[in-house]
C-alpha cells in the first residue's frame, strides 16, 4: 500500500458535527455521519462536508479520497426534507448554489475522489456521488433523483452531471420519473464504475487509490483537470489544453525519473514535482 510519511498534520484531529475525516497514509476518510436519518443533507453537513474536502485538497500528504455514509443502510438518501419544506425561493436557490459550490470542489479537488457508495444515494446523495472521480458501490446500492416528486428538480448538478454520465435521455428518464435504480443498472449504464459485495467496498477504493497513489501526483492532478474542464468546453478546445498541461508535465523532476525509470527497468520514485 502507498502511503504517505509527512509529519503531524491538523487534518488527523479535525473535528466536525456532522461528517468524520480521518486521514491513514495518503488516504483521507470523509464520512457522512447521521445514519438516524439516512445520512441526509442539511446545511451543516454541506458545511462540514466542504470544510473536509477544504482539509483534504490543502494537505499535500493526502493523495486520494474516499467518501461513503455512516451504517450500512445509505451513502446519504438526500436533502433533509423537514429543513427543505420550509425554504422559499430565495433560500432554496441560495442553497442550491452553496450545494454546488461544495461538490464542485469535490469533483475539481485535484485529487481523485472515490465515492463508496453503502446503501441509498438518491436526491443530493447521487449529485454527491456523481460529483465524485469514481463511483464504486456496494450490491445493494441504490441510485435516483426523486426530486420531481417533491415537487423540485434537482438542485445540486443533478441536471448537469447525469446526462454528462449516461446521456441525454437516459438522464432525463432518471429525472423525469424520479425512478430509483438498483447498483446492476447504475453499472449499466455508466452512472458506477464497479459493483461489489459491501464487505469488500472500502477495500476496492482503497486499492484503485493506491494504484493511482504510485503515479506521478503532477500528472494526476493535469489528468483531473483536463478532463473536467475539457467537458466543459469543445473537443477542439480541450485538445489545447491537454497539449498544454502535456508540455507542464514534460517539465517536471517526475517526468524525468518516470522516463528513467522505465529505460532503467525499475519502479519509480515520484516525489510530486
Amino acid at each position: 500500500m502507498v502511503s504517505g510519511t509527512a509529519s503531524p498534520n491538523p487534518s488527523q484531529a479535525l473535528t466536525l458535527a456532522n461528517v468524520q475525516y480521518e486521514k491513514k497514509g495518503s488516504i483521507a476518510y470523509v464520512t457522512v455521519n447521521r445514519p438516524k436519518v439516512l445520512n441526509a443533507l442539511n446545511t451543516p453537513t454541506w458545511t462540514d462536508l466542504q470544510s473536509a474536502f477544504s482539509e483534504a485538497k490543502a494537505d499535500a500528504s493526502v493523495r486520494g479520497v474516499i467518501l461513503t455514509g455512516a451504517g450500512d443502510k445509505a451513502f446519504i438518501a438526500g436533502a433533509d426534507i423537514s429543513e427543505l419544506a420550509h425554504v422559499d425561493a430565495y433560500d432554496a436557490e441560495e442553497s442550491s448554489r452553496f450545494g454546488q459550490g461544495v461538490l464542485d470542489l469535490i469533483e475539481n479537488l485535484g485529487k481523485p475522489v472515490i465515492a463508496a457508495v453503502n446503501g441509498f444515494a438518491l436526491g443530493g446523495g447521487c449529485e454527491t456521488a456523481m460529483a465524485c472521480t469514481m463511483r464504486i458501490a456496494a450490491e445493494h446500492a441504490k441510485f435516483g433523483q426523486p426530486e420531481v416528486k417533491l415537487g423540485l428538480l434537482p438542485g445540486g448538478g443533478g441536471t448537469q452531471r447525469l446526462p454528462r454520465l449516461v446521456g441525454k435521455g437516459r438522464a432525463l428518464q432518471l429525472i423525469l420519473t424520479g425512478e430509483t435504480i438498483t447498483a446492476q443498472e447504475a453499472y449499466r449504464i455508466g452512472l458506477v464504475n464497479e459493483v461489489v459485495p459491501a464487505a469488500d467496498l472500502i477495500a476496492r477504493a482503497e486499492t484503485i487509490l493506491n494504484q493511482i497513489a504510485a503515479n506521478a501526483p503532477i500528472a494526476v492532478k493535469f489528468s483531473l483537470e483536463a478532463a473536467n474542464k475539457g467537458m466543459e468546453t469543445s473537443q477542439s478546445e480541450g485538445l489545447v489544453l491537454e497539449a498544454s498541461f502535456f508540455g507542464i508535465c514534460a517539465a517536471t523532476a517526475d517526468k524525468k525519473e518516470g522516463t528513467a525509470a522505465f529505460l532503467e527497468k525499475r519502479p519509480p520514485q515520484f516525489h510530486g514535482r
